[in-house]
């Protein structure tokens, strides 16, 4: 029996299951972050749902011996731990909330699973991350290339450089200041992969499959996603609604809590049946 096999998915993921209610209520975070990018907006949901909490693998507390390049060459394997997750702890009717990287990984476990899941919560996603023929992906696929040669060449001077530009907010330089701190702590070599298997990703195709109701948020501006993406996003899900918020830079749940947490209670209020 192999390694990944004998540690359960709670353990794998460093799992954290808090609040008072009883609908689930999933947050997955994005590249170079962990469960702890999500401090500011899942205290406000404790009382009314159950709050789950995880890190991806390679991130966190995450077990980074269940790592493997070949499971998590694509972005389904990250997508098939979520499902595990769910499993382990029977959760049904799942609200799950996704930032990045996480809103395909959402897709993707929404679409093996559509049941599991009430609706998904998109902040800041990208079905392609490179410009396509007739498609704004906001980078060009030049601009990935060198990304990922900084990255393989130094990876700590690459995440110094570019925590605090995929942030923003340069008002609030603690913020990237904590993001660079976040990718410094995440293994590299795990980095490095995932960071080519989130770039070079495309999940459009992806979307049109998705039955689950979503709410795509979209910063103001944002170099990562750009408004065009976000768009994107919505004009492709089959049920969705699309709201930009007045927050800038890529991570809402870290820069604008509060307008964050309220576009998602809104959203909430006004479909449930």
């Amino acid at each position: 029996m192999s390694s990944l096999e004998k540690i359960s998915a709670l353990q794998r993921n460093n799992v954290k299951v808090l609040g008072s209610g009883i609908q689930p209520m999933l947050f997955a975070h994005g590249y170079g972050c962990d469960q702890h990018m999500w401090r500011y907006v899942y205290p406000e949901f404790e009382k009314d749902y159950k709050v789950i909490l995880f890190d991806h693998v390679g991130a966190g507390n995450s077990d980074n011996n269940s790592y493997s390049k070949e499971k998590y060459d694509e972005l389904l394997g990250y997508s098939e731990d979520i499902l595990e997750i769910c499993e382990e702890l029977d959760l049904k009717d799942v609200i799950f909330v996704a930032h990045s990287v996480s809103c395909m990984i959402a897709a993707l476990a929404a679409n093996l699973e559509p049941s599991r899941f009430s609706k998904l919560i998109m902040i800041g996603p990208s079905a392609r991350y490179i410009n396509d023929d007739g498609y704004v992906g906001g980078f060009y696929k030049e601009d990935i290339d060198d990304l990922m040669e900084a990255l393989d060449s130094n990876y700590l001077g690459w995440s110094a450089n570019m925590a605090p530009v995929i942030m923003g907010n340069p008002d609030k330089p603690e913020l990237g200041e904590e993001l660079t701190n976040s990718f410094c702590r995440t293994n590299p070599e795990i980095a490095k992969h995932f960071a080519k298997v989130t770039f070079l990703s495309d999940n459009r195709k992806d979307l049109t499959s998705v039955v689950v109701p979503t709410l795509v948020l979209q910063c103001s501006q944002d170099i990562i996603a750009p408004v065009e993406v976000g768009q994107y996003v919505h004009d492709n899900l089959q049920n969705s609604e699309f709201q930009i918020l007045n927050a800038t830079g890529h991570c809402p749940n870290l820069s604008a809590p509060e307008e964050t947490t309220l576009a998602i209670k809104n959203y909430l209020a006004s479909t449930t049946q």
